[in-house]
């Protein structure tokens, strides 16, 4: 399965998942919102690459980059894109966008309907 393939078809997955249990930003009409950090690490466990980030008015949004192609799952959550910084992240600052319960949550529902 191509790359891209693969990230719409988590994509999918992500917006049948995210919920008050991974974010507390979490509403139904931005189901985006308050995820990135979260989102960021379960993709990096299931894909590698790099932790990016970039300065927002509401604060820093993290993402991913996986072979070289940015992959931001959560950018639905903005109006208008952002200006695309990619400051190198790491795990450690995307974490402090998140907390254990909302990372355990998120990365067992994903696994599981990978595993579907």
């Amino acid at each position: 399965m191509l790359i891209e393939e693969r990230f719409s078809d988590l994509s999918k997955i992500f917006l049948k998942v995210w919920s008050i249990e991974s974010s507390s930003k979490w509403s139904s009409q931005n189901p985006a919102n308050g995820q990135c950090g979260v989102t960021a690490l379960v993709v990096n466990d299931l894909f590698g690459g790099e932790i990016l980030k970039t300065k927002t008015p509401e604060g820093w949004h993290y993402y991913n980059k996986i072979d070289g192609i940015r992959c931001d799952f959560t950018e639905s959550q903005f109006s208008e894109i952002p200006h695309y910084q990619d400051i190198p992240s790491n795990r450690e600052e995307a974490f402090s966008d998140t907390n254990d319960k909302q990372y355990s949550y998120l990365k067992t529902q994903v696994l599981e309907k990978l595993n579907r």
